[in-house]
């Protein structure tokens, strides 16, 4: 049994909307470049979205200098989702949002002004945890019946869905805003650089020459309903989550296993939970980080559950950089475009195949076959492996 999809919601380095991200992702438009927010070194590559957090807190309404950019991203995605949707004493609504970074932009504007002796605000800490980000959002959209954070680093964002999708199921709740935000921090960039896994260059996911990650930022947001929510707000379902599953591995602290035994186990799982077969699976948007580690291990993966007839698959992190909490959100929101659409987004970058796997992934947007169910792959630090499937049909 499939749970209704009804809207969705994205901010990323490629729109600020969600019309804005597809006109992106059908002109093979990446939105990584040289930084411009943040206070890093000229050059450096980052998927930053394009608006300031001050333009950020004026477009949104809000008044308040604590909000943290991780907030405002998620706030502004969260809304696009929610959309018109009232609230209702009938109905059981609830948040599920994911980050790992947190309100780590204000601690670190707070941290330079602490050692410059500039007096700064220390209730600015309170936005610092994770939890506070998923609060603010609830807040602003007035969700108060349950509310919920989710930080398992780079499958945070798909774990917050797959929690979601249970919750309906299991009667707990009517609807549900699911989903995650992450803002670029110096101290995530720095974070990465020191395991030495940060791409000077465009990152180029399942190439052979690949040697590292570009970091992005952005949100998204997914609202799930069950039929009684439907039946209230006469919302039309976009797409379906048929199937999910989350395996840790637990091989190495930030490394994915050479076997690929974790992200075997999630896809596996998540394909015999949603009941469809291999062969319906039209298109694949993998985690693909363009990192030596990960892109072999997922290589390996495909090649294990799909054997000689691995579908279309591609990393859509070229365009927007690795979003950390909110690359699984984000990449399911593209997930249902390719269904809602008919479309196959391209893996930009790539050239040479990985000599150990000779898997080679979508270059070029492709319309011309029917999408009927995508596979979605989150894989994170420590092993926490999620898969997602979504289709056109319960």
């Amino acid at each position: 049994m499939g749970v209704r999809i009804t809207g969705i919601g994205i901010v990323s380095a490629i729109g600020l909307t969600v019309a804005e991200n597809l006109r992106a992702l059908r002109e093979s438009r990446s939105g990584i470049g040289p930084v411009q927010y943040l206070e890093e070194e000229e050059g450096l590559l980052v998927g930053e979205v394009k608006m300031s957090s001050e333009a950020l807190q004026k477009e949104l309404g809000i008044g308040s200098k604590g909000i943290s950019r991780t907030s405002l991203l998620g706030l502004k995605a969260a809304k696009e989702a929610w959309g018109d949707n009232k609230h209702t004493h009938n109905l059981k609504t609830g948040i599920i949002s994911s980050t790992s970074v947190g309100g780590m932009d204000n601690t670190e504007g707070f941290y330079k002004a602490y050692l410059a002796g500039a007096n700064p605000d220390f209730n600015i800490l309170k936005t610092h945890n994770s939890g506070s980000t998923t609060e603010r959002i609830a807040a602003e959209l007035g969700i108060s019946g349950y509310i919920n954070t989710l930080s398992t680093a780079c499958s945070s964002g798909a774990n917050a869905i797959m929690l979601g999708a249970r919750l309906l199921l299991s009667g707990k709740l009517d609807r549900v805003l699911v989903g995650g935000s992450d803002a670029l921090t110096q101290f995530t960039i720095n974070g990465f650089r020191s395991l030495m896994i940060y791409d000077d260059q465009w990152c180029r996911p399942f190439d052979e020459t690949r040697s590292g990650l570009n970091l992005g930022e952005g949100a998204a947001f997914l609202l799930l309903e069950n039929e009684k929510s439907i039946k209230n707000s006469g919302n039309k379902t976009i797409a379906y989550i048929n199937g999910w599953a989350n395996a840790a591995d637990a091989y190495h602290q930030t490394a994915s296993s050479p076997d690929g035994k974790g992200a075997t186990m999630a896809i596996t799982n998540a394909l015999e939970r949603s009941g469809i077969p291999l062969e319906d699976i039209s298109y694949i948007n993998a985690h693909g980080t363009g990192t030596k580690n990960n892109d072999l291990s997922e290589s390996v993966a495909l090649r294990n559950v799909f054997k000689e007839n691995i579908p279309a698959f591609s990393s859509t992190k070229p365009f927007t950089g690795h979003t950390l909490a909110a690359a699984g959100a984000i990449e399911a929101v593209f997930s249902i475009l390719a269904i809602q659409h008919q479309l196959i987004f391209p893996n930009l970058n790539y050239a040479v195949a990985i000599a150990e796997t000779g898997l080679e992934p979508v270059t070029s947007l492709r319309n011309e076959k029917h999408v009927k169910a995508v596979l979605s792959n989150s894989f994170g630090f420590g092993g926490n492996n999620s898969s997602l499937v979504f289709s056109d049909r319960e």
